[in-house]
């Protein structure tokens, strides 16, 4: 065979494996291996669901798995398992509108527990706890860095929401939890906390033109964004930071939460990033550490973004949910669940990691 025959067999070849991976037929039985793969998820959560209603006697994990039977569709009224965790999450409630354990204090975090503690109860959508609802968000409008903490406008901390620890300092992380739950619960978008998170977010971005810090003059201005405004990622270069995967879509998605216009050269910036650095094999910038909350946070952020396709700086229009449904598909354990062979940033846990990649699921699904 010449060496043009190979060359055209073997472009036969690939034209046939992407047809098929193209194909509605092959999309339609992913989507269906997918449905099979959240029950499978939910028997697994449901199996080691505590005594107490929760998982992990930890009121965030608790709010993230009802979070995946919700947005899964299986409703309190329906499920047992959601209803009891429910219980154990209002049980955690506070008087100051905190929703969080005393058991260990080192972990106590209340911004971080409240924020994901909210959004599971907006996502229950029952009446009945409206109060805690209140009280919760309060709590996390209060938790803003600004004025009543004595920050001004040009404070580096200005707009961010930290973990609530002490001593607290904002990232972009916990920011993004806030704003989400805050969003998700109803919240007006005539709320000041949205012009001040607009503030902070420009300052954990990595664009010169809109952030004031010192840190983005040693960065390389490509508009994706890192963990926080003193110029913390957790992915470095010869001591420079360099922008991320899960800090730039949730930057992107914040932006959108905030009320900042898709076509605005903020949300452009992070945008290009994105389609610069689209994969579901690893964690852009961090590799396999904390890959199952990027999973999460990617396919969040696609669907609030409104992109069913995804086209690369090369051309290439991707499928990103059939993409990122395959990915996850490949790595669930016979038991049900899923969990990271990196085990930093709490991926070792598979009750946690399975919640975020039934989530993820979840929004492939667009349920």
């Amino acid at each position: 065979m010449s060496l043009f025959s190979r060359r055209k067999a073997f472009s036969g070849l690939i034209a046939l494996v992407l047809g098929t991976l193209t194909s509605p037929s092959f999309a339609q039985d992913v989507r269906k291996q997918a449905t099979a793969s959240v029950n499978k998820g939910l028997a697994f959560l449901k199996s080691v669901q505590e005594e107490d209603g929760s998982w992990g006697k930890y009121p965030a994990i608790t709010a993230l798995a009802v979070s995946a039977f919700l947005k899964n569709g299986r409703t309190e009224a329906k499920e047992p398992a959601v209803a009891k965790a429910i219980q154990y999450i209002v049980r955690s409630a506070k008087p100051n509108g905190a929703i969080y354990s005393d058991a260990d204090p080192a972990l106590s975090m209340p911004n971080y527990n409240t924020a994901l503690c909210l959004m599971a109860l907006a996502l229950n959508r029952n009446a009945t706890y409206l109060p805690i609802v209140r009280k919760a968000q309060q709590f996390l409008e209060d938790s803003q860095f600004d004025e009543g903490e004595g920050k001004g406008a040009d404070d580096a901390m200005y707009g961010g929401i930290g973990y609530g620890s002490k001593p607290d300092r904002p990232d972009l992380s916990n920011l993004q939890m806030s704003l989400e739950a805050l969003k998700e619960s109803g919240v007006s978008q005539s709320s000041p906390i949205w012009k001040k998170a607009i503030i902070f977010l420009q300052r954990v971005q990595n664009r010169k033109e809109s952030n004031d810090q010192a840190w983005v003059k040693l960065a390389n201005g490509d508009g994706g964004f890192i963990y926080d405004s003193k110029g913390r990622s957790f992915s470095e270069s010869d001591g420079k930071p360099l922008s991320y995967g899960s800090m730039s879509y949730a930057g992107l998605k914040s932006y959108i939460y905030a009320g900042v216009d898709k076509n605005d050269p903020r949300t452009r910036a992070a945008w290009d990033w994105i389609r610069g650095h689209y994969t579901v094999d690893e964690h852009p910038g961090m590799g396999d550490k904390s890959l199952y909350y990027y999973y999460h946070t990617l396919a969040k952020t696609l669907r609030v973004y409104g992109a069913d396709k995804l086209e690369d700086p090369q051309g290439k229009k991707h499928d990103w949910a059939q993409e990122l449904m395959t990915k996850l598909l490949s790595g669930q354990r016979p038991d049900g669940s899923w969990v990271n062979a990196n085990g930093r940033f709490w991926e070792d846990r598979p009750a946690l990691v399975t919640s975020y990649t039934l989530l993820a699921l979840a929004y492939c699904l667009k349920r």
